[in-house]
């Protein structure tokens, strides 16, 4: 890493302990065409810039954008500063509309599982008849039985 932060460089390690991703998941961005870090030899040499793309690619899927969105995004940046900031804000917009209607869609399960197992725990504290005790008993000891002869 060189100490100015025009030339500031990053090997693939730095970049992956910084971002808790992996080596792999670097050189799969790249594969992918998101980063491009030029080479010294065998190794990559990733910028100030490839280090804020990175930033940018994580945050993206972090809200779950695809990584065809988020290359449109970063493409959008070498051509208009302004036009990436527009796609960038309806593509958020975008999900902040999905993951809402998705905690809609949860906090209506998670509704639905409290009232069923308030249900359930008030079914269960009530004394069993004698003839379901003994149906119970018989089930368990046919499907005891089965269990055995199987083996």
């Amino acid at each position: 890493m060189t100490s100015s932060k025009a030339e500031r460089t990053y090997t693939i390690s730095q970049l992956a302990r910084e971002f808790e991703v992996t080596p792999r998941a670097l050189r799969f961005y790249e594969d992918k065409g998101l980063l491009t870090p030029r080479r010294d030899g065998m190794n990559r040499v990733y910028s100030h810039r490839d280090r804020a793309k990175l930033q940018l690619i994580l945050r993206g899927k972090r809200v779950g954008l695809s990584l065809i969105e988020i290359k449109e995004i970063l493409d959008l940046y070498k051509v208009d500063q302004r036009a990436q900031a527009q796609t960038t804000l309806k593509k958020y917009q975008a999900r902040i509309v999905a993951l809402e209607a998705q905690r809609e869609d949860v906090d209506a399960a998670i509704e639905i599982l409290h009232e069923s197992v308030k249900k359930l725990q008030d079914f269960l504290a009530k004394p069993a008849a004698p003839a379901a005790v003994a149906n119970a008993r018989a089930f368990e000891a046919e499907a005891k039985k089965r269990l055995e002869d199987a083996h």
